[in-house]
């Protein structure tokens, strides 16, 4: 009976949190309608297969990225350096950078449970806040080299780094490391804090440069689209916990 009510009460916060994700979406333009429906998907699937404080750190990725995104926008345009649709997410941006995150609730849901799962997730979504603030803000820094030779570029270009957006990326990744070490007392997370929070930071920095490299080797060549890359970035982030937890916990 106790487990029945903690499920209800699970519920009732995984609804409520999904319906405040959504009313922030569409009150501050920050999802389009086929993006407050991958929101949708995303968010169930992430609070009802893993935890709603799983959810809540998505959701902190998403309303601070969207708010780096939307920071400045008008210089950004200026330079090409913009996020398209007037900064307004679709359903690709959504999936790219919570898609890892809802498969993980999935695993941990029908394979069975892990201790490891809460930390793939966080670190996957590490990823995508280190990546995100890091393009945002990092995009009107001048001082800006391509990753792999280290050449001076224009602000903005696929796998440029820049000392502003090195230091935007370790933020982000900070952000979620703190987020999600706060949830992970709630929700009775298990991993070491003293391993849990260095490396959630670590490993959200690290995707950062690994999407940066993505981005110059492949996305600038045409061989994949920025969402695959966003995709393939918080799944290297999952992979490097993953590394992490079966090499120290």
């Amino acid at each position: 009976t106790v487990n029945m009510v903690e499920l209800g009460n699970d519920l009732t916060i995984s609804i409520a949190l999904v319906s405040v994700l959504l009313l922030v979406s569409m009150w501050k333009d920050l999802l389009d309608k086929g993006g407050v429906i991958a929101a949708l998907v995303v968010g169930l699937t992430i609070s009802l297969l893993g935890h709603w404080t799983w959810l809540v750190v998505l959701m902190t990725f998403l309303i601070v990225g969207s708010f780096a995104t939307k920071w400045r926008f008008e210089e950004k345009a200026k330079i090409s350096a913009e996020e398209a649709n007037a900064g307004v997410r679709g359903w690709k941006n959504v999936m790219a950078n919570g898609g890892m995150a809802s498969m993980i609730a999935m695993g941990n849901f029908f394979i069975g449970g892990h201790d490891w799962a809460y930390f793939m997730l966080c670190s996957s979504v590490s990823v995508a806040a280190s990546d995100t603030l890091a393009s945002e803000i990092g995009s009107l820094d001048p001082r800006t080299r391509i990753i792999t030779t280290l050449e001076a570029v224009p602000a903005g270009t696929n796998g440029g780094m820049s000392p502003t957006g090195t230091l935007a990326a370790f933020y982000g990744a900070l952000l979620i490391s703190v987020v999600s070490t706060i949830l992970g007392a709630i929700n009775g997370d298990r991993t070491p804090v003293e391993l849990f929070f260095p490396f959630v930071i670590l490993i959200g920095w690290l995707g950062c440069q690994i999407d940066s490299i993505l981005g110059a080797m492949l996305e600038n060549r045409g061989y994949l689209g920025k969402h695959g890359v966003n995709f393939i970035a918080t799944l290297s982030g999952s992979l490097m916990a993953l590394f992490v937890a079966t090499r120290l916990f």
